[in-house]
């Protein structure tokens, strides 16, 4: 470098600092502007390194948590990033998959222009990828100093936030109608829909499936098949629909008016949902079905667990625990007394609203936290460096009461779709090239949910009175003397979404030699956001 170069480097070096600093005291000085609090450390950290490097503000790439009210309340308005559907990167290898291929190769092709620098970075922060998110943020700077303007210009453009005129549902001129509900009734859930949605959807009652219109005016009348259909075929058609896939199901509602009505008022089909096993909680398990290992318990490792947890035990031991007839029948009552009492009769509001866990996808958790790094006495840097550390948590749950937990650093896409039994650390080597090898670290475990139907008086359970919703898990430990378990609040992130987080209350390690427990501390654990899986491997 020659002598010339070097002043000039440093004297821009200066520049950029005193213009970091004038920003950020600037920005710490202006009237209005509070403190981030729903933001961590490193999201704080990401935000004040792309104020420096622009001049205008840019609108934030990632959810902010909400305040909560309480306590007590784990619940927020705005739903975070969720790894929706994930791609299976396998696939691009299979044969026949060519074209899926191409598509796989186009999400994971390297950002070359600006634009596409941003939205990565833009992508990466918001799945917790803070040092990756940097890099492509600097990058996007050095090639166009105003790229946030073109990706405000993109995904933010001023007619997105013209707010559409209400439509008058019900407008003077209109002639009254009385709406033929037929067998069908809004009585049940008036009490859960607000009043202008509940007489929407009174006025889609009289309407039919209507044919897509012609193609030109010369064109003949297209026929629809499915209005054809008697209205019992038609309900039962979407009862399998929603037995495969109860969002499927859901979405029906934007295809029509006469489905939005159906999906809304067809109370036999969410009854079926919410008390049969595929998503209901028939499902449920609220007392321990298996051990940590994953075998079923009987009725002898519940005369065992009793006689442990207390001193003497009655000679109707065996009648007290509840027979699986006993347990369905305590179900179906405590069912009916909550659809009556909690949710105004409502089978669509007490599925979407009791919690209940997903069975469908998994529940993951995004750390991160920073950490100094040593000076360099030959840097010209300023100040001393940063680490950002990013690391997950799954949890999956299995319908027989078993569970997968796992802690590791590698991304959701090359790990949830190997959350199977099968590819548990029992099975790999910690050298091995397979990629389902980053279950090596794998732990089984057992879960089970808190609430009413603990009152089911299942002396082994210990459950007692407790309030509905806590997440009881244990797992294995790191070795075979330990076992871990969680306590995890059922709650939802978002406006329309529900049972979608799992917020820490606590985290234990018990000694199986010396029958000992101690807590973990949580200070940078984050909660548990659930994420739907397209599929999952087989091994």
């Amino acid at each position: 470098m020659s002598g010339n170069a070097l002043p000039e480097a440093e004297a821009e070096l200066e520049v950029f600092r005193q213009r970091w600093r004038d920003e950020v005291t600037a920005r710490n000085r202006r009237p209005g502007v509070t403190d981030r609090v729903g933001l961590s450390a490193p999201q704080r950290a990401a935000k004040d390194i792309r104020a420096a490097a622009a001049s205008a503000s840019q609108p934030t790439a990632g959810p902010a948590t909400a305040r909560r009210k309480d306590a007590s309340d784990f619940s927020e308005e705005l739903e975070p990033k969720a790894y929706h559907d994930l791609p299976d990167k396998e696939e691009v290898l299979r044969l026949g998959a060519e074209a899926q291929g191409h598509e796989r190769a186009a999400l994971f092709k390297e950002p070359s222009t600006a634009l596409e620098h941003y939205e990565h970075a833009v992508d990466k922060e918001t799945t917790g990828q803070l040092g990756d998110s940097i890099a492509h943020y600097r990058k996007a700077f050095r090639l166009d100093s105003g790229v946030h303007e073109a990706y405000k210009t993109k995904h933010f453009p001023p007619s997105s936030f013209v707010k559409p005129k209400p439509e008058q549902t019900n407008p003077s001129n209109a002639a009254g109608t009385v709406p033929g509900t037929a067998h069908h009734s809004l009585d049940g859930s008036s009490a859960v829909l607000p009043q202008t949605l509940k007489q929407l959807i009174e006025g889609f009652s009289t309407l039919r499936i209507e044919p897509p219109p012609p193609a030109t005016d010369a064109s003949p009348l297209e026929q629809s098949r499915i209005a054809e259909l008697p209205e019992e075929i038609l309900t039962q058609i979407m009862l399998e629909v929603a037995l495969k896939d109860v969002a499927s199901f859901a979405r029906l509602a934007q295809v029509c008016k006469r489905l939005a009505y159906l999906v809304l008022t067809e109370e036999a089909i969410w009854k079926r949902v919410a008390t049969g096993p595929e998503f209901g909680f028939k499902a449920m398990k609220y007392d321990f079905q298996c051990d940590i290992d994953g075998f079923p318990l009987d009725a002898n490792d519940a005369i065992s667990q009793y006689i442990q947890t207390h001193d003497s035990a009655p000679d109707d031991l065996v009648l007290t625990i509840p027979t699986p007839e006993e347990r369905a029948m305590a179900f179906s009552s405590l069912t009916a007394s909550l659809l009556r009492t909690t949710y105004a009769n409502s089978w669509r509001q007490l599925f979407r609203s009791r919690p209940r866990i997903r069975f469908n996808g998994c529940y993951i958790s995004t750390v991160n936290y920073t950490r100094p790094g040593a000076t360099n006495t030959n840097s010209l840097t300023w100040g001393s460096p940063i680490h950002v550390v990013t690391y997950y948590r799954y949890l999956r749950f299995f319908r027989d009461g078993t569970a997968i937990s796992l802690l590791t650093t590698t991304e959701p896409a090359d790990v949830v779709h190997h959350l199977t039994p099968t590819n548990l650390h029992a099975h790999h080597r910690a050298d091995s090239l397979l990629p389902s090898a980053v279950m090596k670290d794998g732990l089984r475990g057992r879960w089970r949910l808190s609430g009413p139907a603990s009152l089911t008086k299942d002396p082994s359970s210990g459950n007692g009175d407790e309030p509905e919703g806590e997440v009881h898990v244990e797992t294995q430990g790191a070795t075979s003397k330990y076992t871990y378990r969680m306590l995890l609040q059922l709650s939802h992130a978002g406006k329309g979404a529900r049972n979608n987080k799992l917020a820490w209350k606590g985290y234990w390690s018990h000694s199986r030699v010396t029958d000992d427990v101690a807590e973990f501390g949580l200070r940078h654990d984050k909660a548990f956001y659930w994420s739907r899986v397209r599929s999952f491997g087989t091994g």
